[in-house]
């Protein structure tokens, strides 16, 4: 895979977690654990998504 097309699949990837986190904030039996796990897991993808855009400028 090219490193362009890693970075959009991290994208993709940052913005599904994103989806998840949003639908597990509104059920009204909350998971905080899993919600964290999900955060933990999107800030990861964002960090390794900074590491890709500092290496390219």
């Amino acid at each position: 895979m090219t490193t362009e097309g890693h970075v959009a699949a991290l994208e993709r990837r940052h913005q599904e977690l994103d989806r998840q986190i949003q639908n597990a904030m509104q059920n009204t039996r909350k998971d905080d654990l899993a919600i964290a796990a999900l955060k933990r897991k999107k800030l990861e993808v964002k960090d390794e998504l900074y590491k890709y855009s500092s290496n390219t400028q």
